[in-house]
C-alpha cells in the first residue's frame, strides 16, 4: 500500500490534516493505534476557544482566531458530506471570576494582547447584573465574567466520527489497530507496524499525540511533549440552564452538563480521583448553584498533549526531510486550521501560513 502521505495518529488532529490533504487530491493513509492508546480526542472538553490563548505569543492567538473563524464552514461541509451535525455553537464563551481582583487583572492582560493584535480581540466585561441577565442560573459568588465573542464549543465525539467518515468518503484509508514501531527512508518512507503491516509513502506526518514521545526521536524530532491529566464530570440531561460555555462548565447539545477540567501533572496516569472530581463539583456549584441537585452520570480522566510552553509544534525533520511533527493540545479549536490551512504549509503553496514560531527551534536542546 502506497500513499502520498502516511499519517500516524487517527485522532482529531491527524484526521483533520488528512481531510485537508484529500481535498487537495492527495492519497492519504491514516494509521490509528489500538484501543489501549491514550486518546485525547475522546476525552476532551470540546471547546472552540480563543480566549486567553497566546498571552505570551500573539501568533498563537491569531492562529486560534483564524481557526475559530473557519469553523462554521468546516462544520457545515462535514455535515453536508456525512449527515452528521457536530453541534457547533459559536455565541461566545465566558471566563467566570469569583473576585474583582482577578477580573481586573485578566482584563488588563487582554488589553495588552488586543493591542498586539491590532484591536482584533472582541470581548466584553460583564458585571454581576449583566451576567445574570445572560445567565439567570449564575451563582452569587460569581462577581463577573469576560465574554469573548470568538469562542464556542462543539461535540468532539461527533466531530471525530464525522472526520473519519468523510476521510474515507474522500478516498482516504483509515487503518485501525496499527501501532507504528519504525519509520525508515531508504527510497521514500517505509512505515512498519507491530502487526507486520508496511506502508510506503512520499511523506510522513506524526500526529500521534503522546505516542510521539517514543516515535518522534526516531524521526529526528525533539518531541518535548508531556501528559497533563484532565478529569471531567457529566450530569444527567437537564433543561437548558447554561447558554454559553466556560472553562468551568458547558451544556452539551444532548442536554447534559460537562464539568471540568482539572490540570494535573501526574505523568501517564489517566485515572479519576475523588479529590479531583470533588474539586470540580465544588467549583461548578459555586458558579451554578442549581447543579447541586443534578445527578452525575459519569466521569473520566484523559491526558492532554502539552509542549513546554503550551503552544503547538509544527516541524519538518532535518534528519528525515518529508517527515513532519504536528502536535498540539487544542485539537478541537485548531481542527479547522489543520483542515483548511495546514495542508498549504505541508505542500509549500503560496498560501502557506507562517508557522515558524511553532517550530522546535524555540526549545533548548536537552
Amino acid at each position: 500500500m502506497d500513499a502520498d502521505y502516511a499519517i500516524i495518529g487517527g485522532g482529531v488532529v491527524g484526521l483533520s490534516v488528512a481531510w485537508g490533504l484529500l481535498k487537495r487530491g492527495r492519497r492519504v493513509i491514516v494509521l490509528d493505534g489500538d484501543d489501549g492508546a491514550f486518546r485525547a480526542s475522546r476525552g476532551n472538553f470540546g471547546l472552540v476557544w480563543v480566549q486567553s490563548k497566546g498571552m505570551k505569543q500573539p501568533r498563537y492567538a491569531k492562529w486560534s482566531q483564524q481557526s475559530a473563524a473557519a469553523w462554521a464552514e468546516f462544520a457545515k461541509e462535514l455535515a453536508e458530506n456525512t449527515g452528521s451535525d457536530v453541534a457547533l455553537e459559536q455565541k461566545g464563551g465566558y471566563d467566570l471570576h469569583f473576585s474583582e481582583e482577578t477580573l481586573h487583572e485578566t482584563v488588563a492582560q487582554y488589553e495588552e494582547l488586543k493591542a498586539k493584535l491590532d484591536g482584533d480581540y472582541p470581548y466584553d466585561v460583564l458585571g454581576r447584573n449583566a451576567l445574570r441577565n445572560e445567565e439567570p442560573h449564575i451563582g452569587p459568588k460569581v462577581v463577573g465574567a469576560i465574554l469573548h465573542h470568538q469562542d464556542g464549543h462543539a461535540n468532539p465525539l461527533k466531530l471525530l466520527r464525522a472526520l473519519a467518515h468523510d476521510v474515507r468518503r474522500l478516498g482516504g484509508r483509515v487503518l485501525n489497530g496499527k501501532t507504528v514501531t519504525e519509520v525508515t527512508k531508504p527510497d521514500g518512507f517505509r512505515v512498519r507496524c507491530e502487526d507486520g503491516t508496511v506502508i510506503g509513502a512520499d511523506r510522513v506526518i506524526l500526529s500521534a499525540g503522546l505516542g510521539a514521545t517514543q516515535l518522534g526521536p526516531k524521526l529526528g524530532f525533539k518531541a518535548p511533549i508531556r501528559p497533563q491529566r484532565g478529569q471531567v464530570l457529566i450530569t444527567e440531561k437537564l433543561p437548558r440552564m447554561i447558554h454559553r460555555p466556560s472553562l468551568i462548565a458547558r451544556q452539551v447539545d444532548e442536554g447534559g452538563i460537562q464539568i471540568g477540567a482539572t490540570n494535573e501533572e501526574v505523568g501517564f496516569d489517566d485515572r479519576v480521583t475523588q479529590p479531583g472530581i470533588s474539586g470540580l463539583a465544588a467549583e461548578a456549584i459555586a458558579a451554578y448553584p442549581a447543579l447541586a441537585r443534578a445527578q452525575l452520570v459519569r466521569s473520566w480522566g484523559a491526558l492532554r498533549v502539552l509542549s513546554p510552553d503550551g503552544l503547538p509544534i509544527y516541524q519538518e525533520s532535518r534528519d528525515m526531510p518529508g517527515a513532519y511533527l504536528v502536535t498540539c493540545h487544542s485539537g478541537i479549536t485548531l481542527a479547522a486550521a489543520h483542515a483548511r490551512f495546514l495542508p498549504d504549509w505541508l505542500e509549500r503553496t503560496e498560501a502557506a501560513p507562517d508557522l515558524e514560531v511553532f517550530s522546535e527551534d524555540r526549545f533548548a536542546v536537552s
